[in-house]
Formats: C-alpha cells, sequence, structure tokens
C-alpha cells in the first residue's frame, strides 16, 4: 500500500472510530488548533513545504494524434490513435496503464454490480433497466495494439483499465510510440446516463453527438501515488496527462463540430457565407452568429450526402472532446483579456435558441474574465459552451444545459440554471483543466474550488444572482444532518453519499468563508491566486492547496482545515449568557440614586404588592412604639461630605486612570459556547440604546484555550440593549435561536392550503414570462 493512501485510511478511521489525531484527547484544549502533522504528506523534494512544487518536480506527458469516423447510421465511433508517452518520472516503467472509460457502460461492468438498488411504487425504465442488466453491446472494442513499427504489444483489460506490457523497459527520460486503433457503439446518454454519448430528437429524426471519453487515454503517473489505476465507477473523474493533440474527425457532410482546440481548416469544411461570418467574429463585441438558425433548420430537413474530415489541434491539454450534429446552431465573439483573443463560441439546438443566443457567448465572456482575476489569465484560444441537455466539462469545450418552452419562453430558474451551469463548467478549464488534480480521488478539489470561483462569478454578473452554493447559510441544512449520514471533505469519490453539498457546495463555503471571514479578502486572493500560478498545468494534492494558501497569507489555517475538511462537526456557536458591568462613580448622588433602584427593586415581590393593593394594616403602623431611627432612616440620603470623598479619590487617581474614569465606559461579560463542535470566529453585532450598531469580530484563536466555552469582555461607550451573533449568516451556524440577547422568537409562516390533486411528476412552477404573453 502506498504511503499516501495509508495515512488517508489511518486518517478515515481516525475520523469515524478512535481519536487517533487528537493530541490531546479528553481535554478541551490543545485537539483543534494543532498543526496537521501526520494528516497530509510530508514534504520532500517534489513538493515543498511552502506549497510549491519542489525542485525535483516532474509529470508525464502524452502527445496524441488521432484519427476518428463517426458512423451516424449505425452510431458507432471507429479510431485509431499513435501516442508518443514521455517518461519524465525517475523511475523504469515496464508496463503502461491506460484508461478505456467508455467500458463503464459494459453490462458486465463492476459498477452496475457496486450500484444498490431498491424497489418502490413507481418504477421508471431507467431504474428497471439497471436492475435487469441485459447484456449490451456497449464498452471499447481494442482492435489492436501495437508499437511504432506495427508490432503488437500484449495488453490486458481490467474493467475500465487497460495495461500494456513493454517489450523493453522505458528508462527515466525516455520516451515510448505506441499505436491503438478501436471501436464502440455510441451509447444514449439520456438512458445510459454517460457523460457522452448521443441524444435522438424524434421531431427531426436527428442526433446530437458529444463525444467524451471516447478514446483510450494514459493513465497518471505521479509523484505521490505512481500509476493512478482506481476504476471509473462513474463518479470519481479523470486523472489525466498534458500533451499536444491533432484530431482529425470524420463526419457526415452537414454535420457542424466543435472541439477542443483550434480547426485548422475551416476553408474547407464551412461555406462561404459562414466562413466570411468566422472572420467577422474575430473582432465582434458582440455574438455572430457563424450558422444561424434558419441554416441549421433547413440542414434538419435536407441531410446531405458524404463526409467530410474537421482536423482540430490542442496544446497542453489534459484531454479532448467534440460535438457533431447538422441541428446546430453556431455563435462566436473575441474576449480580450490580458491583450490576448480568445474565441469564445457556442453551439446549441432551436430548442435552446431563446436562451442561448442571448446568454451563452457572454456568459462565457464573462466567466473567463472573472476566473482569470482570480487566479491565471486563460491560456487557452477557444473556449466553447454547447447546449447538451446535461453539464460536464472538458479543456475548452463544455456541455451545459438550458431549453425554452416550445413558445420560446423560459422560467427564471431555467434562465438562472443555465447561466450557473454555463459559468460553472466553463470554469473547469481553471479546475482542473490547467489546475490538473486528481478528480477519481478528491472530486472537491475541482468541483469545490470551481464552485466558489462559480459563486465569484455568478455575484459578478447580477447582484441579485440568487446563488444556490456558496453563502455559509446554504449549507447549514447539509451540516445539521446526523453524523452517520456524513463524511468529511477529505473522501474519496465514490464513498460520498450526499455528492452535491460534500465536493461542491461545502468546500465553496469553506472557501467563501475563508475568503471574507477569515482571512479577509486582501490575504484570500493573493494566496489564491498564488496556488493557481504555481499548479498551473501540474498535479496538485490537498496538502499543495493547505501548505499554500497559509505560505502565501501568513495565517495559521489548519485549525481551519482541519475542522472543515477532515471532519464532520457542525458550526453551532452558542450565546450563553450577557453580564453588564458599570464603573462605580464614586459619586454619592449618582450611586445612591442606582442604589435605591437596586433595593426597591429586591424588595419588590407579589405579596407586598397584593398587601398594598388589599390595604393590608401592617403592625408598626398599628402601634407608632414599634418604630425606631431605622425606620426613619434615609440610607439613600447625601451626606454633607460627598463631594469632599470624591475630590480626594479622584484627586488619588494618575492622568491614565482619570482619562479612564472620564470614559464612563460600559463593560460587558459575554459567555459563548461551542455546541457544534467546529470552531468558528466570533462576530458580534450590538445594538445600542440610541438605535447605532456595531461589529466586533473575534478570529477563532479565541478558543484555543477551551475548545467548549469562551468568556470575554467587552467595553463600550454606549448602552447595549441587544447583542446577535453571526449577524450576516456568514459562518454557517446551524442553531441561530441561541444566537441572540435577549433572544429572539424564530419566526415562520404558514398557508391556508386548500389539497389538491396533480398527477406525480407535474410542474407546479410559474412562467411569469408565458404568462405576461398570454394577456
Amino acid at each position: 500500500m502506498k504511503r499516501n493512501l495509508l495515512l488517508f485510511a489511518l486518517l478515515f478511521i481516525g475520523l469515524h472510530g478512535s481519536a487517533q489525531y487528537l493530541n490531546n484527547p479528553g481535554s478541551n484544549h490543545g485537539n483543534k488548533f494543532e498543526q496537521l502533522g501526520t494528516i497530509i504528506s510530508d514534504p520532500n523534494s517534489y513538493r515543498s513545504a511552502s506549497g510549491a512544487p519542489g525542485p525535483a518536480y516532474w509529470q508525464q506527458r502524452a502527445d496524441y494524434e488521432i484519427n476518428a469516423e463517426l458512423d451516424e447510421k449505425n452510431l458507432r465511433l471507429k479510431g485509431s490513435e499513435n501516442i508518443t508517452y514521455f517518461n519524465n518520472s525517475p523511475d523504469p516503467l515496464s508496463y503502461l496503464w491506460v484508461q478505456l472509460d467508455e467500458n463503464e457502460h459494459k453490462s458486465t461492468s463492476d459498477n452496475k454490480l457496486t450500484e444498490t438498488s431498491k424497489m418502490s411504487d413507481q418504477m421508471d425504465y431507467q431504474k428497471l433497466a439497471g436492475i435487469i442488466n441485459s447484456p449490451n453491446d456497449l464498452g471499447v472494442k481494442i482492435i489492436k495494439v501495437t508499437d511504432e513499427k506495427g508490432t503488437a504489444l500484449p495488453y490486458t483489460i481490467n474493467n475500465t483499465m487497460m495495461r500494456i506490457d513493454l517489450p523493453t523497459v522505458l528508462q527515466p527520460k525516455g520516451k515510448y510510440k505506441l499505436r491503438i486503433s478501436w471501436t464502440y457503439n455510441i451509447s444514449n446518454r439520456m438512458t445510459v446516463n454517460g457523460r457522452g454519448g448521443y441524444e435522438y430528437f424524434p421531431e427531426d429524426d436527428n442526433y446530437l453527438f458529444t463525444i467524451t471519453q471516447w478514446f483510450p487515454r494514459m493513465a497518471v503517473y505521479s509523484d505521490y501515488q505512481g500509476w493512478q489505476n482506481k476504476q471509473f465507477e462513474g463518479r470519481g473523474e479523470f486523472a489525466l496527462v498534458f500533451g499536444n493533440y491533432k484530431v482529425n474527425m470524420t463526419v457526415p457532410a452537414d454535420h457542424v463540430v466543435g472541439a477542443t482546440g483550434e480547426c485548422q481548416n475551416y476553408a474547407q469544411v464551412l461555406s462561404g457565407n459562414s466562413l466570411k461570418r468566422w472572420n467577422a467574429a474575430q473582432t465582434a463585441k458582440s455574438p455572430v452568429e457563424i450558422v444561424d438558425l434558419k441554416e441549421a433548420k433547413s440542414a434538419l430537413a435536407k441531410k446531405a450526402t458524404g463526409t467530410k474530415t474537421w482536423t482540430y489541434v490542442a496544446e497542453n491539454v489534459r484531454d479532448f472532446a467534440w460535438v457533431s450534429s447538422r441541428r446546430l446552431v453556431w455563435d462566436a465573439m473575441a474576449t480580450h483579456i490580458n491583450g490576448k483573443k480568445i474565441m469564445s463560441m457556442s453551439y446549441y439546438g432551436p430548442e435552446a435558441y431563446p436562451l442561448y443566443s442571448k446568454y451563452s457567448t457572454k456568459v462565457i465572456d464573462h466567466t473567463l474574465k472573472v476566473y482569470s482575476k482570480h487566479t491565471i489569465p486563460y491560456p487557452y484560444p477557444v473556449a466553447i459552451s454547447v447546449e447538451a441537455a446535461n453539464g460536464m466539462e472538458y479543456p475548452m469545450i463544455c456541455f451545459n444545459h438550458g431549453r425554452a418552452e416550445k413558445d420560446g419562453t423560459y422560467t427564471e430558474s431555467t434562465k438562472y440554471g443555465m447561466i450557473g451551469v454555463i459559468i460553472h463548467e466553463v470554469g473547469h478549464n481553471f479546475f482542473p483543466m490547467i489546475v490538473n488534480s486528481d478528480e477519481r480521488q478528491w472530486s472537491w478539489m475541482d468541483e469545490g474550488l470551481n464552485t466558489f470561483c462559480q459563486y465569484m462569478a455568478e455575484q459578478e454578473w447580477d447582484i441579485n444572482y440568487p446563488s444556490q452554493r456558496g453563502p455559509a447559510h446554504k449549507i447549514v441544512d447539509y451540516m445539521k444532518m446526523p453524523k452517520d449520514q456524513l463524511e468529511p471533505i477529505m473522501t474519496n469519490s465514490e464513498n460520498i453519499i450526499n455528492f452535491g453539498p460534500n465536493a461542491y457546495a461545502k468546500p465553496a463555503t469553506a472557501l467563501n468563508i475563508l475568503r471574507e471571514t477569515v482571512m479577509g479578502r486582501e490575504l484570500f486572493d493573493y494566496a489564491f491566486k498564488e496556488y493557481a500560478k504555481r499548479w498551473a498545468f501540474k498535479h496538485p494534492t490537498p496538502a499543495d492547496l493547505f501548505r499554500t494558501m497559509e505560505d502565501a497569507s501568513a495565517v495559521d489555517l489548519d485549525w481551519f482545515w482541519r475542522g472543515w475538511f477532515f471532519g464532520t462537526d457542525p458550526v453551532d456557536i452558542a450565546l450563553n449568557d450577557v453580564r453588564y458591568y458599570r464603573m462605580d462613580s464614586k459619586k454619592q448622588q449618582v450611586e445612591n440614586k442606582e442604589n435605591q433602584k437596586s433595593f426597591d427593586k429586591s424588595n419588590d415581590n407579589i405579596s407586598r404588592a397584593r398587601n398594598r393593593k388589599e390595604g393590608v394594616k401592617f403592625a408598626v403602623e398599628q402601634d407608632t412604639s414599634l418604630l425606631d431611627f431605622y425606620n426613619k432612616f434615609d440610607r439613600f440620603e447625601v451626606s454633607k461630605t460627598a463631594d469632599e470623598q470624591f475630590q480626594k479619590y479622584y484627586g488619588s487617581l494618575s492622568d491614565e486612570e482619570k482619562k479612564l474614569y472620564e470614559s464612563k465606559k460600559n463593560f460587558y461579560e459575554l459567555e459563548f459556547s461551542n455546541e457544534g463542535g467546529l470552531v468558528m470566529p466570533i462576530i458580534i453585532e450590538w445594538t445600542f440604546k440610541d438605535g447605532t450598531k456595531e461589529i466586533d469580530r473575534i478570529p477563532a484563536y479565541v478558543w484555543r484555550k477551551n475548545e467548549n466555552q469562551v468568556t470575554k469582555v467587552f467595553a463600550k461607550d454606549k448602552e447595549v440593549i441587544a447583542v446577535q451573533l453571526d449577524p450576516y449568516r456568514e459562518t454557517a451556524d446551524i442553531d441561530e435561536s441561541n444566537n441572540s440577547w435577549p433572544r429572539k422568537a424564530q419566526a415562520s409562516r404558514f398557508e391556508l392550503f386548500k389539497q389538491q390533486q396533480v398527477p406525480r411528476g407535474s410542474s407546479t412552477g410559474s412562467n411569469p414570462m408565458q404568462q405576461a404573453r398570454q394577456k
């Protein structure tokens, strides 16, 4: 077992079983603020303690030349590739591992056996098909594997991985050329649920092909785990090698092709009008339709015969994907970042036209600019969004959703869902297409970081943008779930139960809290950008991110990584008590008034009040001989020497003491308890008697001596009438009922509901745009 996997296994046991990684078990301190230590891998010559690549850092490379032929009639793809593999590692290699991800669709694939299932009152086709798992003809069929001279190479296929045995050991700094020919039946991704495949449109008898994970791809061999040979189960995505690509795609003659990289032969494959529009788009500030809606509909009505070959090249990318169909509108415009021109482009069918023609390419433009500001300038020449009723990312191209109703209207949720998914999938160009983390091991390193950047881009799109992931209070429902339904963010992709909250929302929320609450924007933005610069076109691990964020900011964040990424505790800070203290003025005329109020209050009780109301004749009133000096004594009378006594006291004070005396501060002692277990900063909003407010921010380090309870005194110039914790809901506190003094009732609403029977699955949402057109 490799060391880092062993550490991960021990960590998992520690988090879910005994307290193996607690420095001071059983105590109320010395645990949450200890350094990560052995929880993360040790620094070495490949990966420095600063979080930067070490002086001996290396990574492999693989260049591809691919020929592909799309058989639309038979729904098949045939391909051949020449791979040049560069061994930049210090290790001799006697075999190579190749990924065959399309094998996940085979009925004999392991993922079909390891997925659980159950029956319900209503079962749709997909559920039943998954249970029946009838034999199919899907999956990659390897035709041959040879060296560059055509000599056959032995290979072994294990589910979604293929080992190629080399005739001689590939030495460090050496390279090896091999050839692979293959074919496979393209799956219906609308029923098989694959990331790529075809979608059939019966109304016009046409297909949309999204060709992804389609060629045998080199697995990653790295310094931290050797070969990445974990099988593709369908969720944990891809660990891939950078390289250069040249790809020839032969498709039906009337198809439009969009792909990773830049097309080399537009002059041969485009019509004269489309080529002119393409050239015009090079300087356009708004999208230009290279293939317009009328032309796309015309192609649907009259299918052409014959084929065309589109040639694309891409440099320093980790993957290659493409779209092909005759039912595509294609638009483009120029985006400029740091003086570099990028072609932002969209491909979409007639059903998506009302939304995509208005938004898609401009959303790409916006995304590239916002992400470039927060990470590195976008380095590639192209960025593409394709409407394909899904969401998936590849270098320079991604597949998204967003279709209008038949009448061209759409709901607000459809609009923002489309904008959000385009930002997200285009944003994946940065994480993990450029900052190339291992998605098979750590989904959160690409999904979580990207979702965080997506949140920033959404908020810069529209001040009223309804972001669903990023704001702290949006993660509360997940974090308050029972512990047996949770797992740490640092959990392998395939072992996560609530994948969306765990891999997307919680890490995005954590980073947003780091930026807005823990570190501040200036320190966070510098460190996050430094991480992107250090690991662009490289393979980072979680430890590299953790270390870089601390190294570039001088903020100790080990407590934060422990709590948010290695644990499942929620945030619940309670304000238990507020005690008010005021400095004694030493002036009898002032203090006696206050003392009289306190005396009267202490003697007030229900019996006294009712006796007075009933006119009870007290004994001292009935027999005046019982009265003495103390019955007539005014304990709150100001003495004749009061002013002299005060002057004597005041004269004894130093200048500093007099200044403090004159300040007339009000002192408030607040008692907090950590009910949830996850230590966080304490954010206090004070409301004063004059109606003004003030906020104090106490760093999380205040919990270091007692992780369960903290008492702290605050001096205020004005009298306080209310105290509120976390007023902007920025810490993900799961119980806001214990955040205030005095306590506030938690308001909610209900409606008088008239029950209605509607068919299951029917839409109950409104479409104001459609309703407005009907008026």
